[in-house]
């Protein structure tokens, strides 16, 4: 069965999005009014984790940018130190529906992680080009190394188990694209069950897209050589949850 709610902690990363971050945390604790709502301040230049702990969120900061990644990994570290044994990732930036986490929760009883996907038969989400090029390829390879079909590996909107929070703790990688592509690759080769339900993704809260043809090349070298480094490191060893019983 899902985890008690006092004991889901909602992470949420943020690096300079004092615009948006505010609304999301408001709208996560109206949502999810149990659970613990955790702002990782990534070295931010503005006022994002001011902006965070006056919307009610406990905020972690971070003294600078360490990117997706290294944001997560404390969530991880804290959730196991404080006695969290299940997480769920949202983005601050108000893509991701609080509305939706009890459908991903709801499938921790048959997976160690839940990811949240754009591309299921739910919501109108479009990628295009090689940007979706790549991501078609990339969920192909994963989908192998999961033994299971999963189509929206680069989506940042999961919940985690306790093995994987407890796996992700000490092993959650910090590069580009280590937050989803290497992520996963870790959790599968380390035997944690990997499953997802369909969710609709909505539009930025605040900012612009950084999405062009030429940042879209870019992405399609970077994640296939994420892709390739994920392969090439040691599988790492599962680690029991250290979290209360």
């Amino acid at each position: 069965m899902p985890s008690p709610p006092s004991r889901v902690l909602i992470v949420l990363p943020a690096y300079n999005e004092e615009e948006a971050v505010g609304d999301v945390v408001r709208e996560v604790r109206d949502t999810l009014p149990s659970f613990t709502c955790l702002v990782v301040d990534d070295g931010s230049r503005d006022a994002t984790a001011d902006t965070a702990e006056a919307a009610g969120a406990l905020v972690a900061r971070l003294p600078y940018n360490l990117g997706v990644g290294g944001a997560l990994r404390l969530g991880f570290k804290y959730a196991v130190e404080n006695g969290f044994d299940t997480v769920v990732q949202i983005d601050a930036d108000g893509q991701h529906d609080p509305a939706a986490v009890p459908r991903l929760l709801a499938k921790l009883d048959e997976a160690d992680i839940v990811i949240g996907a754009r591309f299921a038969g739910v919501g109108d989400y479009k990628a295009r080009g090689l940007r979706r090029l790549a991501m078609r390829v990339i969920a192909g390879v994963l989908s192998r190394t999961a033994k299971t079909t999963l189509t929206d590996t680069t989506s940042g909107f999961k919940a985690c188990g306790p093995r994987a929070v407890a796996l992700f703790a000490e092993n959650f990688p910090a590069e580009y694209l280590g937050d989803t592509i290497e992520a996963l690759v870790i959790a599968a080769r380390a035997g944690c069950r990997i499953t997802q339900v369909p969710v609709a993704m909505r539009a930025r809260a605040a900012g612009r897209p950084s999405h062009n043809p030429l940042k879209a090349a870019v992405y399609l070298m970077r994640a296939f050589l994420a892709l390739g480094f994920a392969y090439l490191r040691p599988a790492p060893a599962m680690t029991e949850s250290r979290v209360p019983a």
